[in-house]
């Protein structure tokens, strides 16, 4: 049953990404000449594997476009064994210390200022145990933008709360307030973005619904995100804007590099270090 699983859900997490780079495309595609230049940008995929000791590997898809100005989309399915720490922290991994993990994982960098940048992941993760994790959250570089009354920050916080309303298993609130509390720069005392929602060790006893609110949050983040770009790239943008925005950016380096747990497991599980610091935005600036 469990290898049923985890073909399953390996087989979803490359669906979504088909589905998910096609659309960022069309969006380069849609993306007005006169601000943003007249060729658009396309996904370039590159395999990968792991090394000896641990197994799996993925498939990492970079665009680097004239609206997407960085935008990592990236698979992976791997397996190992837990460590130190890690196996001491994860559950079901002192029992046994091998696990199976697939996922997706995107991020994406916006050269208009007044787009907001975007992270989104869901993965399926087996030890002895076996639970869905995931989530989208909201990135504005500009201040008037990075507050929960933004309009960007109302239609995201409403995509998120329509797909967990849908399934028994999420609860909107708790996701939001984890998300909340998770995506915050503890040494500067605020938050990355305007947040979105985000949860682990999803096991409710009943994989297939675990499996459908994953599913169904991939297309929902989709769509949600695709609206929010689509009203947002046809305004233009100041150099000012640009530079708040570099600067911005830099708090989203903090924190993948100082607080982020995705970024620590796939660097401590022998992931690919060239797709897990792709989340890094291309142009940063520290005032």
């Amino acid at each position: 049953m469990q290898n049923i699983k985890k073909t399953k859900s390996t087989v979803w997490f490359k669906e979504l990404r088909d589905t998910i780079c096609t659309e960022f495309e069309r969006l380069e595609n849609e993306a007005p000449a006169d601000l943003y230049g007249d060729t658009p940008g396309k996904f370039i995929y590159e395999d990968w594997l792991r090394n000896e000791k641990n197994g799996g590997g993925g498939t990492g898809g970079m665009l680097r476009g004239r609206l997407f100005e960085k935008c990592g989309v990236h698979i992976s399915t791997v397996n190992g064994e837990f460590e130190g720490e890690m196996r001491e922290k994860t559950p079901g991994a002192k029992e046994d210390p091998r696990f199976w993990a697939a996922g997706i994982s995107l991020i994406a960098h916006m050269r208009n200022p007044h787009v907001p940048s975007v992270h989104f992941n869901t993965r399926y993760i087996v030890t002895t145990k076996g639970w869905f994790g995931g989530g989208g959250d909201l990135t504005p570089t500009q201040a008037k933008d990075r507050v929960q009354t933004s309009q960007d920050a109302l239609d995201f916080h409403a995509g998120m709360r329509a797909v967990c309303e849908k399934h028994s298993v999420a609860d909107y609130n708790k996701f939001k307030d984890w998300c909340d509390d998770y995506f915050f720069l503890h040494h500067r005392s605020e938050p990355r973005g305007v947040g979105g929602i985000f949860y682990d060790r999803l096991d409710s006893g009943d994989w297939e619904a675990d499996f459908a609110f994953t599913k169904d949050l991939g297309i929902h983040f989709k769509d949600t995100y695709s609206n929010i770009v689509r009203k947002r790239m046809f305004d233009e943008w100041t150099n000012e804007d640009r530079e708040e925005q570099l600067i911005q950016r830099g708090r989203y380096v903090e924190f993948n590099l100082l607080w982020d747990r995705g970024t620590t497991f796939g660097l401590k599980t022998g992931g690919n270090i060239k797709t897990i610091l792709s989340s890094m935005p291309p142009v940063v600036k520290w005032p």
